[in-house]
């Protein structure tokens, strides 16, 4: 009986660690890590720039003290080449030899250098890149075929997946870091297209470019920003928006975008209320680019963008995000509202332009005090060179009393108002006449031009 209870004893000991390391395996991303790893790439950039060479230790070897210098030395002193290095990391997305990663890992390098993770190094070339989302397309020639990985599906990860991030922090080599998805659709203010994928998964200086992996060895995003100072705080970029980035890189070298030709600005409460909104859902056009797709199918400042083809427009980021998504010279349906009535208009888009650079405003000086805390004047041709306007329209914003209704409204100076209540203003008579007869109004709702652009301000009284 004795021996019968040992033999029992023994067996239900040698099931119980057979089935603890068998969990204990499961659980274990050692698998998919030696087969991912020959995918993940270490990216070496150089960049050269030149400088005064003084030909000794001093405080004049900064570039601040170089015009100094100069002035004392002429063209006597002799340019010095430094070359400055960056490390990234990126991964292979088809055999030929075609590498992602980030365009901030590349985009001020003269030479890029490819590591595999047999160390054999290649020499890299920029087959395109898109700042918009940072994205960049290299391409190497190895001479043999290269191990790919396989793009997973971003759009299907939920909050709480597992995911792992194999990369190069501090230029350390291929190091992976595990975790889960925190949170998705993040912005960080980095552009009109921030759509990201947060992660507690450790990602550093060095891990940029690389790829986040789910528990099927899928890529799902590609790692590009950190917090300063933040723990378990990364970001990656969606791999649907990557591959879309990809395939046009692959075959033109630049992306091309859907371009609908308005500004448009969130809906804040108290100009849903001024507006007599029943929600802050949509995007509101503030301002419509002359001769655009939007001024050709009709659309006017201060319609309301509910939808596009069906889909809803919940808040302002939504929208060129999703007209981006659209080739030029297609045509989408939009439901919008105006002047608290539904339209449907249909635009056919354009082809999204490059940014133009805002111009910097000039403080102008004060002339005219108004209301609420607001000090305006109006234009005159001195303030319009000051200002660079050709326009005449509105009134100018020369002070703006801290404290005040304006102030906690977001008035600036050098902003002009255009309209007041929807209201021209073309004079101080005008801004005067629409205050007083907006009346007792607890919301008042300007049209602002702020630099190249306008908006609306709704201003709380």
């Amino acid at each position: 009986m004795k021996h019968s209870r040992f033999i029992f004893s023994f067996l239900f000991l040698f099931v119980f660690s057979v089935s603890a390391y068998s969990q204990q395996n499961a659980n274990s991303l050692s698998g998919l890590v030696k087969q991912l790893s020959p995918s993940v790439v270490n990216i070496s950039t150089t960049s050269v720039s030149k400088r005064k060479s003084f030909g000794f230790n001093s405080p004049f070897q900064d570039e601040q003290f170089e015009d100094l210098f100069e002035r004392f030395f002429g063209d006597n002193i002799p340019d010095q080449e430094f070359r400055n290095r960056g490390l990234g990391s990126g991964f292979i997305v088809s055999s030929d030899g075609y590498v992602i990663t980030n365009n901030h890992v590349i985009q001020k390098a003269d030479e890029i250098e490819v590591v595999l993770e047999d160390g054999s190094k290649h020499k890299a070339d920029v087959v395109g890149s898109d700042p918009k989302t940072d994205i960049a397309l290299l391409k190497i020639s190895p001479g043999k075929v290269l191990p790919a990985v396989r793009l997973g599906n971003s759009s299907i990860l939920e909050i709480g997946d597992s995911v792992f991030a194999i990369g190069n922090p501090f230029g350390l080599g291929n190091t992976v870091t595990s975790g889960i998805v925190s949170a998705k659709g993040r912005s960080l203010g980095l552009g009109a297209y921030d759509d990201f994928i947060q992660t507690d998964a450790a990602i550093n200086p060095g891990n940029s470019g690389g790829p986040l992996f789910n528990l099927n060895g899928e890529v799902v995003g590609v790692n590009t920003a950190i917090i300063a100072g933040g723990q378990g705080i990364g970001f990656a970029i969606p791999i649907n928006i990557a591959n879309e980035v990809f395939s046009q890189l692959k075959v033109s070298g630049k992306v091309v975008r859907g371009w609908l030709g308005v500004i448009v600005q969130e809906i804040s409460p108290e100009i849903s209320e001024s507006l007599g909104l029943q929600s802050t859902d949509g995007a509101l056009i503030s301002d419509i680019a002359p001769d655009g797709p939007a001024e050709k199918a009709g659309l006017q400042r201060g319609d309301i963008i509910l939808e596009v083809d069906g889909k809803k427009i919940i808040d302002m980021p939504q929208l060129p995000k999703t007209i981006a998504t659209y080739k030029p010279d297609t045509f989408a349906t939009l439901r919008v509202v105006r002047n608290g009535e539904q339209k449907i208009v249909r635009v056919k888009l354009g082809e999204l332009p490059e940014d133009n650079k805002v111009a910097a405003v000039e403080q102008p000086e004060k002339k005219i005090e108004g209301k609420l805390g607001l000090v305006v004047s109006e234009l005159t041709p001195q303030m319009m060179r000051r200002l660079r306007i050709s326009s005449k329209e509105g009134v100018v914003v020369t002070n703006v009393i801290a404290g005040s209704a304006a102030s906690e409204s977001g008035f600036r100076v050098g902003d002009i108002i255009l309209e007041l209540e929807k209201e021209n203003i073309d004079s101080i008579s005008d801004y005067n006449k629409a205050l007083s007869d907006a009346g007792d109004k607890k919301n008042l709702l300007f049209l602002v031009k702020r630099q190249n652009r306008t908006v609306y301000v709704a201003l709380k009284v």
